[in-house]
């Protein structure tokens, strides 16, 4: 149930009065001066950050009673390093947060619920779906910042070669499609991941999921799991379907593979927008074809929804949250989004920040597309946490070194001992 506006401002005010208590310092400049506030982005450094960095001056040139501490934290690292500066009241009072770690965070107590606030003045310009993800037990913790999903991402080019001229909407269909490409064209026409978060397609497909959260049920192993995951299995072997690499490097292997013309298609997201463009078969952007990812079984197609959302430090002084809701509000408005995507390429959050400069370019415009079959995460903290089994158990099932039943039973195992209470 919504809360009523006055409501969410009465808790948002009782939550910066109380929070203020526990800041890491009182944020405030004793001769009067401006409030600095410090934001950790976990952004590319090289790709995307200086995209940010001229929006952080634009904010300042306009809020010049605010200045920003801007600091690149890699993200691979930024989860565990928030985690302990939060816990030790040393964090940054705004963070760019993953939307798996956004609900974690939130049950530490360590993000200011943002409803009733600056923050999310403009909620309603913003994809439900995405809103929905940065909640957790009733309460919105982040904005978000910039979204992303599956697709099935192909080569126009070899397609129309091998005479395809409908995108295969199921796995049988894309099994049928790369047998037919590698007869005509010689390249083969798939090649799947052996990561958890992309075998997620393969689960929606199949109405299922590696949990169910309402119901504390581990599922991943389930009759309907088993059939995703033996689906999953399938598409390494046949003619067409490249042989499974469970190599360290085979994230780059199969993305170079792609984007220099050597296959046909494969499942990505749009954070690779920018290195498609780079690579020789892309020269021509519109050769870039992204269509819903295949679906199951069940008659639906299905892929989880990514991204991240700025929130706010529940540990820093009024002051500094009072100013970092304003910036969040700034770097979340549909003219920042709309500058974020024209540079770097990545989906914005809002309708409004979709404009016809952005739609311009094919690969947001395709992405823009498949974002309706994109599934939230449901709001439970160890969610993101529970791909870490599955990604060891899968790459060792698609090499041959278990069967997947035991691959999924050992997995299973695992996942138990993360969510101690959810039953098998």
């Amino acid at each position: 149930m919504r809360r009523g506006i006055a409501a969410t401002a009465l808790v948002a005010s009782l939550a910066l009065t109380a929070t203020a208590c526990g800041g890491s310092d009182s944020g405030s400049d004793k001769s009067g001066g401006p409030v600095t506030i410090t934001w950790w982005d976990t952004s590319n450094a090289t790709n995307e950050a200086p995209t940010y960095k001229e929006l952080v001056e634009q904010f300042e040139a306009t809020h010049k009673d605010i200045k920003v501490k801007y600091v690149n934290v890699p993200f691979d690292q930024a989860q565990n390093k928030f985690d302990t500066a939060a816990g030790s009241k040393g964090a940054p009072d705004v963070l760019r947060t993953e939307v798996g770690w956004t609900p974690a965070f939130a049950k530490k107590s360590y993000l200011l619920p943002l409803d009733g606030t600056e923050a999310l003045a403009e909620q309603d310009k913003f994809q439900p779906s995405l809103i929905k993800q940065a909640q957790y037990e009733g309460k919105t913790y982040g904005v978000p910042f910039v979204t992303d999903t599956l697709a099935l991402v192909y080569n126009k080019a070899l397609f129309k070669k091998a005479g395809i001229t409908e995108v295969p909407k199921t796995w049988d269909e894309l099994r049928s499609a790369a047998a037919r490409i590698k007869d005509r064209t010689g390249v083969d026409g798939y090649w799947g991941s052996t990561q958890a978060y992309y075998a997620q397609t393969f689960l929606y497909g199949e109405g299922t999921d590696t949990v169910d959260a309402e119901a504390k049920k581990i599922t991943m192993n389930s009759a309907a799991a088993k059939k995703a995951y033996g689906t999953w299995l399938s598409m390494f072997d046949g003619k067409g379907l490249h042989k499974a690499d469970t190599t360290a490097d085979a994230y780059a292997h199969i993305q170079d593979a792609f984007v220099n013309g050597k296959v046909a298609a494969i499942i990505q997201g749009p954070w690779e927008i920018t290195n498609f463009y780079k690579g020789s078969a892309f020269k021509d952007k519109s050769n870039l074809g992204i269509a819903p990812v295949p679906g199951g079984s069940s008659g639906k197609a299905g892929a989880p929804t990514g991204g991240h959302n700025l929130s706010v430090y529940a540990g820093s002084s009024k002051e500094k949250q009072e100013a970092a809701l304003k910036f969040v509000r700034f770097m979340t408005s549909a003219k920042a989004q709309e500058t974020i995507a024209l540079k770097n390429s990545t989906l914005p959050t809002r309708d409004d920040a979709y404009t016809e400069q952005v739609k311009a370019d094919p690969g947001i415009a395709g992405y823009q597309g498949v974002l309706s079959i994109a599934q939230p995460r449901p709001a439970l903290p160890e969610y993101s946490s529970l791909w870490g089994p599955l990604d060891t158990e899968l790459v060792k099932i698609a090499g041959g070194k278990v069967s997947l039943d035991k691959g999924l039973k050992d997995a299973e195992t695992a996942i138990a001992k993360l969510v101690p209470d959810f039953s098998k």
